[in-house]
C-alpha cells in the first residue's frame, strides 16, 4: 500500500466541536471508559480518576511506584475482554528505576508484573496498549531514548524496544507466546515481536469493526507518521515500520539512498511545518456524528490541530479542527464516542457542532 503524504485535502465534511467533561486532572495522558462504568482518566503522575455525575474521585493510585514525568510515568491502561466478569486490567509504566512494566491488576489490586524492559535512556517509554479482537494483548515500545536511536533497538530483533509486542496473557507464566505470531520459530528474532521498526509509539487502537491496527509513531527531527495494519486474514503482522533506517517515507540513516526493501511505509505522514508530536487516535464508530463513521482521528500535541482520515481510493484527510489544546490522547466509550484530553489538565468530548 503507498503512504499518502497528505496537506489537508478536503476529502469529506464534518461539523465538530469540543465540549469540556472534566477538568483539574494533573498531567492527563489517557482516558478509557471502564467496561460498565465511568469514564477513567489516566494521570501521568500515577493516579486513575473516575468521572461521575461531573465530579472526580481517585479509582486507583499507583504514584509510589511511578518515575515521571517528561515521557516517563504511568502511560497506559487497557481491560481485559473479559473484564465484566474476572476484573482485570492491565497498566503500563515507567518504574522508580526507569523501567517499562507492563502489570497486571484484579479488582484493583495488583495481581503480577507481566513484563519489564530496562530503558536505557530517560526518553522514549512508549506506552501504547490495546487487546486485539484476537484476545491478545498487543503492547508498543519506544526505541529506548536518546537521539536518533543511536544503538538501534528497533532493528534489533533480539531486543524488546521499538516494537509491537503481542502477549497471551491467558496462559504462562506470566505470559504465553501465541504460536501465530509472525517470527515463533526463527531464532534470530525474540518471539514476542509482532511488528518492529519504531521510534516513540504514541497510542494504538484497534478499529472496533473491522480489527485493523492503526498507530501513530512521533518522528525526530522532520515527519511524523501512522502505521496500520489490516485485520487477519489480511495480515498477520511481521511488518518492519522503517525507524530508524527511516523517518515516515524518508531516509534517515544513512539519509541518501537508505536500503528500503522489506520496509512497510506509513499510510500518512506529515511534516513539522504542520506539527511536531502526532498522538494517534481511533476509527470513529459512534452515532453522534455519522459523517465521521469510518474516518481515523488523530492529532498534534504542539498545535492542537485534529484531522480525521479515510480511505476513499487512497488516504484522504480532513482538518477537523484547530483547538488551542495541548493534546496528549484521544479516549473511547462504549459507544464509539470519541474524547480528547489535554495535558493541560482537561478531557473534552467530540460532539456535532450546533
Amino acid at each position: 500500500m503507498l503512504a499518502f503524504i497528505f496537506l489537508y485535502s478536503l476529502a469529506f465534511a464534518a461539523n465538530v466541536a469540543l465540549v469540556p467533561v472534566a477538568s483539574g486532572v494533573e498531567k492527563p495522558v489517557f482516558a478509557a471508559q471502564e467496561p460498565g462504568g465511568p469514564l477513567l482518566i489516566v494521570s501521568q503522575k500515577g493516579q486513575i480518576y473516575a468521572l461521575q455525575n461531573k465530579h472526580l474521585r481517585l479509582w486507583l493510585d499507583i504514584s509510589k511506584n511511578v518515575s515521571c514525568c517528561d515521557e516517563r510515568g504511568l502511560l497506559g491502561l487497557a481491560f481485559h475482554p473479559g473484564y465484566a466478569r474476572n476484573h482485570r486490567f492491565f497498566l503500563v509504566y515507567t518504574d522508580r528505576r526507569g523501567s517499562t512494566v507492563v502489570e497486571e491488576y484484579r479488582s484493583g489490586k495488583p495481581f503480577r508484573k507481566v513484563l519489564t524492559i530496562r530503558q536505557p535512556y530517560a526518553n522514549h517509554n512508549g506506552g501504547g496498549m490495546a487487546f486485539g479482537p484476537d484476545g491478545y494483548l498487543y503492547v508498543a515500545t519506544g526505541d529506548g531514548g536518546s537521539n536518533g536511536d543511536p544503538r538501534r533497538f528497533a532493528q534489533n530483533p533480539h531486543s524488546l524496544l521499538g516494537k509491537i509486542l503481542r502477549l497471551d496473557v491467558d496462559h504462562g507464566k506470566p505470559y504465553a507466546v501465541p504460536d501465530d505470531n509472525p517470527f515463533v520459530g526463527n531464532p534470530a528474532y525474540r518471539p514476542e515481536i509482532w511488528a518492529l521498526g519504531l521510534r516513540q509509539p504514541w497510542r494504538l487502537s484497534f478499529d472496533r469493526k473491522s480489527g485493523d491496527l492503526y498507530l501513530g509513531d512521533q518522528g525526530q527531527s522532520n515527519w511524523e507518521e501512522v502505521d496500520f495494519v489490516p485485520a487477519p486474514p489480511a495480515d498477520n503482522g511481521g511488518h518492519n515500520f522503517g525507524w530508524n533506517v527511516m523517518e515516515g517515507n524518508h531516509c534517515f540513516k544513512p539519509a541518501q539512498n537508505c536500503k528500503q526493501a522489506g520496509l512497510t511505509p506509513p499510510i500518512l505522514e506529515y511534516s513539522h511545518a504542520q506539527g511536531c508530536a502526532v498522538i494517534g487516535g481511533y476509527v470513529y464508530r459512534g452515532q453522534a456524528i455519522p459523517s465521521l463513521a469510518g474516518s481515523y482521528l488523530f492529532g498534534d500535541r504542539c498545535n492542537g490541530l485534529i484531522w480525521a482520515a479515510r480511505w476513499q481510493r487512497g488516504w484522504k484527510t480532513t482538518l477537523l479542527l484547530r483547538s488551542k489544546l495541548e493534546i496528549s490522547s484521544f479516549g473511547q466509550d462504549q459507544a464509539g464516542e470519541l474524547y480528547v484530553v489535554d495535558y493541560k489538565g482537561s478531557v473534552y468530548k467530540l460532539v456535532p457542532a450546533r
